[in-house]
């Protein structure tokens, strides 16, 4: 038996004794690439095995449960929510944030939103299922129901800027603009890095018709990520109300060179033009 032969030989051996061939090294992945290809139920199978022999394993077991899901099988879906349960605690929400997943993947929104809300009364000071409730219920355009799970999650941390952020858009939507204000600027305040306030103030700013405080917004923006296009066609925009106008044509020219959208160029030259000429008239032509 040569040097390979044996080491072959030992390799299979030890894979009959620890359950765990080389296709198994990275179950996860396997499985993903099974569900990618149409075939879940190959999937779910990979998975069972190899926690058969790793019944610890929390990433697997939750892939599982997704899986589980989106074949329509919610009854094995909870019963492994339940082994992770008992793996996790009684006050972990994730079983039942990875069961609202679930329900998501067969469209049963309002089952997920149970799971979700099931998941914040079990860890009552765990931010993820009141949170995970209200992303989710922004997502679907619930935003009645998403607000009071964002001010929940928010209330039980208040540095998630992802949460302020959700909020301030759920409110700019219903129409409360002082509301999503002071969102965005706690979300500032959670984190100063969060670019995305930024941009929710300053579309509060335009709808106020507020051309100066836009301005500041977007001068913020454009100091964190000077090659955001769409930045530099928010500042054109403000210079050209505030009569700023060659500041709004060295604003718009950036915007082109950094690829903004075309028809927001050409919307733009065209307003630019048309206040340039008016500014040229002379005043006994107006």
């Amino acid at each position: 038996m040569t040097f390979w032969t044996r080491a072959l030989h030992g390799c299979a051996l030890l894979a009959l004794l620890t359950g765990c061939a080389f296709s198994h090294a990275d179950p996860a992945r396997e499985a993903r690439m099974l569900v990618d290809k149409g075939r879940p139920a190959e999937a779910a199978k990979e998975l069972e095995a190899y926690l058969r022999v790793h019944p610890r394993a929390v990433a697997e077991r939750r892939l599982l449960i997704r899986i589980y899901s989106s074949m329509g099988r919610t009854d094995l879906a909870e019963q492994q929510a339940l082994v992770l349960v008992a793996e996790l605690g009684p006050t972990s929400p994730v079983p039942w944030v990875e069961l609202g997943y679930g329900a998501e993947l067969s469209h049963g929104f309002g089952q997920a939103l149970a799971y979700y809300d099931r998941a914040a009364e079990v860890a009552p000071t765990d931010p993820l299922g009141p949170l995970t409730g209200g992303l989710r219920s922004a997502r679907w355009g619930e935003l009645e129901l998403a607000e009071p799970r964002l001010v929940e999650a928010l209330r039980r941390n208040p540095r998630s800027s992802e949460g302020w952020h959700a909020l301030g858009l759920v409110r700019a939507n219903q129409g409360d603009l002082d509301g999503a204000s002071t969102a965005y600027s706690s979300g500032l305040r959670a984190d100063p890095g969060a670019v995305e306030d930024h941009v929710g103030l300053a579309s509060i700013a335009l709808l106020r018709g507020s051309a100066s405080a836009a301005l500041a917004e977007y001068d913020a923006i454009v100091s964190a990520r000077p090659r955001f296009a769409d930045a530099q066609l928010g500042r054109s925009w403000a210079l050209m109300k505030l009569g700023r106008l060659d500041d709004a044509q060295r604003a718009l020219a950036r915007a082109r060179d950094l690829g903004a959208s075309r028809h927001a160029l050409i919307a733009q030259t065209r307003a630019l033009a048309a206040l340039r000429q008016h500014a040229d008239t002379p005043r006994s032509m107006h």
